[in-house]
């Protein structure tokens, strides 16, 4: 998600198994959006429309009009207005100084938005990106969408030397005809060890990376931070058409993150 601009290139491993017994991991922090406002003590609503190395379009605000709890859910809503000199808003929500973790299983029950332009996102960032920047930091994206694709999300690595637009990723489809991500909810997971990251949709194992994958540096042995975001346009997704309605909204029934 970090400074994306293109499609990614495709992972070298990218295999269909079930997924690993959950017995084998331990819930050791969680969002349930429960309440009824966001729990400030899990969460950061970062701020600001300067593009976000994207070229986006919308300014990320703190209002609940963008981000709230409603329902049992963290709704995210992107929305065509005017807005400190952007036409569109949206919210980007971060556990960065509040909750990070190395390794562990990280999931999040969806309901992704749909439309030309819209770009949600499920994503990590290394902690140390104040120290060292980026992609020295490490990004693991769990799940993105663009919404020219309904039915496909990805998941991908960024690092040294296979950074933005060479980010190393694979795709998931939806089976047959089985309709848009929008349509429901998934869950998005990605499993991350000492020496592999492997990334699932609901029960299937879809890509893994190791160290033998990457043409660079393997940096994803430190903690990392969380972040839910909707961009609207950008390099990747292009801006939205006469066809996108809005508001567009992110559903999140919750976030969990297991450690073995």
């Amino acid at each position: 998600m970090f400074l994306r601009l293109l499609a990614s290139a495709t992972l070298a491993l990218a295999v269909v198994a079930p997924a690993a017994p959950r017995s084998d991991w331990r819930l050791v922090w969680h969002d349930e959006f429960d309440g009824t406002t966001l729990d400030a003590t899990k969460w950061v609503r970062e701020t600001g429309g300067g593009g976000w190395g994207n070229n986006e379009l919308e300014y990320y605000t703190d209002r609940p009009e963008n981000a709230r709890v409603e329902g049992g859910q963290l709704v995210i809503d992107a929305r065509q207005e005017p807005f400190s000199g952007r036409l569109y808003t949206s919210a980007r929500l971060k556990t960065e100084g509040l909750g990070t973790w190395k390794y562990g299983r990280i999931e999040a029950r969806m309901r992704i938005p749909r439309g030309q332009g819209l770009w949600p996102a499920f994503w990590m960032l290394g902690s140390q990106i104040a120290q060292v920047g980026w992609p020295a930091c490490g990004e693991i994206d769990i799940m993105e969408n663009i919404g020219r694709e309904p039915a496909r999300v990805h998941g991908t690595v960024h690092g040294p030397g296979y950074s933005g637009a060479q980010g190393v990723s694979a795709a998931y489809n939806l089976p047959g005809t089985a309709g848009a991500f929008a349509d429901d909810y998934h869950v998005f997971a990605v499993e991350w060890e000492s020496a592999a990251i492997r990334w699932y949709v609901d029960s299937t194992l879809y890509a893994t990376a190791t160290p033998r994958d990457l043409p660079g540096q393997w940096v994803f042995n430190h903690p990392f931070f969380i972040i839910l975001n909707v961009a609207v346009g950008g390099g990747w997704p292009s801006s939205p058409d006469s066809t996108t309605v809005f508001p567009q909204t992110l559903y999140v029934d919750y976030v969990r993150v297991y450690q073995r």
